[in-house]
């Protein structure tokens, strides 16, 4: 139990502080698994990706290569154009609710280096465009609703925890080739992105983008090897 600290005649403004600190683990405490840590029940796979769940409830997400298309002489992909159309075909795993709003996101994530992920929000096209070869960039997901990057030493200028295409995050905020946190806090007039505990990221959203939608998890390529565990989501007002 929490005692009260004005029983200890502390500071006015250290109680606020507290007061502050446990509302904030309440909050935390209040939000409710959006993976269940045993199945994909409420998710769905989109592209050719391959989810599934480890032994320890974690999430992992993977591509089935077929080499054949690549290496061997007179295989399916003959050309430079073929080739880069087919390695960035992306694959995601989406809620099969389509309808968050605002709401307050938290997970935990690892990839590979080099590896590129992300987690998307309010994207209503449920990646449609990012899953065909060759992707149509200008209607992938974070072109239709917002994409949070993941970004473990691929080749990319945007940080891990960037809004992209919108509010790019500091370089550092991330543990290289370990296990990071994620919050994402989705409202009307605001995302704001942390990374292990700290502010990367905010943007006040593109009026032209819907304001609703579904959630979903990246596997950028075709060599795309990335995990996720701990995803919870808070709804406000629910």
């Amino acid at each position: 139990m929490v005692s009260d600290p004005a029983e200890y005649n502390l500071p006015m403004n250290f109680r606020i502080a507290c007061f502050v600190w446990i509302a904030s683990v309440a909050c935390a405490a209040d939000g409710k698994p959006l993976f269940n840590g045993k199945s994909l029940d409420g998710w769905e796979v989109i592209g050719d990706g391959q989810w599934t769940v480890m032994a320890d409830g974690t999430l992992l997400g993977q591509r089935q290569v077929d080499y054949k298309k690549v290496l061997v002489p007179g295989g399916a992909i003959k050309t430079d154009r073929e080739f880069r159309g087919w390695v960035d075909t992306q694959s995601w795993l989406y809620t099969v609710r389509n309808d968050f709003a605002e709401f307050d996101l938290t997970l935990e994530y690892w990839t590979r280096s080099p590896g590129n992920s992300g987690v998307s929000i309010r994207d209503t096209s449920r990646a449609k465009w990012g899953v065909i070869t060759p992707p149509d960039f200008s209607k992938t997901p974070s072109k239709i609703g917002y994409e949070i990057q993941i970004n473990n030493r691929y080749p990319d200028p945007t940080p891990s925890g960037s809004i992209y295409t919108f509010a790019k995050a500091p370089v550092g905020a991330q543990r290289v080739d370990d296990w990071n946190t994620m919050e994402v806090s989705s409202r009307k007039d605001k995302i704001t992105v942390k990374l292990n505990g700290k502010v990367v990221a905010e943007h006040p959203g593109d009026p032209q983008r819907s304001l609703t939608g579904p959630i979903g998890l990246q596997l950028h390529d075709q060599f795309s090897v990335v995990k996720f565990r701990n995803i919870r989501i808070r709804e406000v007002g629910k």
